[in-house]
C-alpha cells in the first residue's frame, strides 16, 4: 500500500518475481489499504508510512484492531522516517523494507532479495500474535531458580524481527530496583535504534539509551547497540563499559548478538543470563553456546510467541536453552530469576 504509482508497481514486480508469492492488491492511501484488507484478507500486507487520506500508521492500528495479520512497513532511511517506523513496529508491524533503496536501479537486486526473504519468513510463521483467539499451549519451562548462578551481573538480549513490538512487552515491565543492566542487539540500521531506545525509554522504569562508547554498565540503565557497530565490554579496572566498534567488520550483521553475547562473556564472566528472541537466522547461536558453555544460563522465546521462530529455534535445536519462555512471561521470569540469583550470591 503506498501513494506512488511507481512505487506499488515496482513492489508488486519485486514479490511476483518470485513463483511463490501472489499480489492480490494494491492501495492509494490508508483507507484504501483499510478496506482492502478486509475484503481480501491477505497473509501479509506492505504498508507505507507517508500517505494521503490516511497515514499509515493510523491505518496500521486500524488493521490491527481489526484484523490482525504480518504488516512490513515501507521506510525512508532519515531521523523522522526512522521515528515514525519504530512507532508503527511498536504498533505492531513486525518489519520494514528501506524505501529509497527501492528507486536505484543498483540496489533494486538487493532490496528485491531482501523484500521477498522477508514476505515469505514473515508469512510462513504460525505466530500467534495475528490470531483472533489464542492456542493454548505447553511450553518447555522450568523453574526460575533453574535458571540462576550466584551473582547474576548482567541480561544480554538478542533480538531481529518482531524486535520493537516484542521489547514493549519485556523492558517496561521490569521494575525500577531492577539489580542489573540490560544489553541488547536489536538488528537495525542507524537511526532506527535511536528511535527505538527512545520509544522504549518513554514507557520503561528503567534508563533505556542507545549505547556510546564509555558508558558506565551499572544497574537501572538498558543499552540498545548501535545499528551500524556492535556493542562490546571493556573492564578499566573499576568498572565495565561499553565499547561500541565497527570490527570485526565480516559479521552478517552490526550490530551482531554473537559479538555481543561473547563479549559479556569475556568481560562479565559466567554471571550472565543470554535471552535469544525472535527473528530470522542464527546471530546468537555461537555467543549463547560460548555463555552455556562457560556455565551461564540461556533463554529462548517459544515458537509460538515468536514473529519468525529462526534465532530461538536454533539456540533450541542445538540444546542450549536452559529455559523455552512465552514472551509474555519473559519480564516476570527474568525479574524472579535474577532476584534468587542476588540472595545466593
Amino acid at each position: 500500500m503506498d501513494d506512488s504509482a511507481f512505487m506499488r508497481k515496482a513492489l508488486s514486480m519485486m514479490l511476483e518475481s518470485d513463483a511463490e508469492i501472489k499480489v492480490i492488491g494494491t492501495a492509494r492511501d490508508g483507507l484504501e489499504a483499510i478496506e482492502k484488507t478486509r475484503n481480501l484478507k491477505p497473509d501479509l500486507v506492505t504498508l507505507d508510512v507517508e500517505m494521503p487520506r490516511m497515514d499509515g500508521i493510523t491505518a496500521l492500528k486500524s488493521i490491527m484492531g481489526e484484523t490482525p495479520l504480518p504488516v512490513l512497513m515501507v521506510s525512508s532511511l532519515t531521523v523522522d522516517g526512522a521515528a515514525a517506523t519504530v512507532e508503527a513496529m511498536a504498533a505492531g508491524a513486525v518489519d520494514f523494507i528501506p524505501k529509497q533503496l527501492s528507486y536505484i536501479s543498483l540496489d533494486i537486486t538487493k532490496i528485491r532479495e531482501e523484500l521477498i526473504t522477508k514476505v515469505k519468513a514473515i508469512a510462513r510463521s504460525r505466530s500467534r500474535l495475528f490470531r483472533k483467539s489464542a492456542i493454548s499451549y505447553s511450553p518447555r519451562r522450568l523453574s526460575p531458580a533453574r535458571l540462576t548462578s550466584p551473582g547474576t551481573r548482567l541480561i544480554v538480549i538478542g533480538i531481529s524481527t518482531g524486535g520493537p513490538f516484542s521489547l514493549q512487552k519485556v523492558i517496561p515491565m521490569f521494575p525500577e530496583d531492577f539489580p542489573v543492566p540490560v544489553a541488547i542487539v536489536q538488528h537495525m540500521p542507524p537511526h532506527f535504534t535511536k528511535s527505538l531506545a527512545e520509544r522504549l525509554g518513554s514507557i520503561s522504569k528503567l534508563k533505556v539509551q542507545e549505547a556510546t562508547d564509555g558508558m558506565d554498565v551499572t544497574k537501572g540503565n538498558v543499552f540498545i547497540a548501535p545499528g551500524g557497530f556492535h556493542l562490546k565490554f571493556r573492564n578499566d579496572g573499576t568498572v565495565i563499559k561499553t565499547r561500541v566498534a565497527v570490527d570485526p567488520s565480516g559479521t552478517l550483521h552490526r550490530p551482531s548478538v554473537d559479538v555481543m553475547f561473547e563479549s559479556a562473556l569475556e568481560a562479565f564472566g559466567p554471571e550472565l543470563i543470554a535471552v535469544v528472541m525472535t527473528g530470522m537466522g542464527r546471530d546468537g547461536l555461537k555467543g549463547a553456546r560460548a555463555i552455556r558453555n562457560a556455565g551461564g544460563k540461556v533463554i529462548a522465546q517459544d515458537e509460538e510467541s515468536c514473529v519468525i521462530y529462526g534465532m530461538p529455534r536454533s539456540v533450541v535445536e542445538a540444546d542450549l536453552a536452559d529455559a523455552v519462555v512465552p514472551l509474555e512471561d519473559l519480564a516476570s521470569t527474568l525479574n524472579e530469576a535474577v532476584r534468587i540469583s542476588q540472595l545466593q550470591d
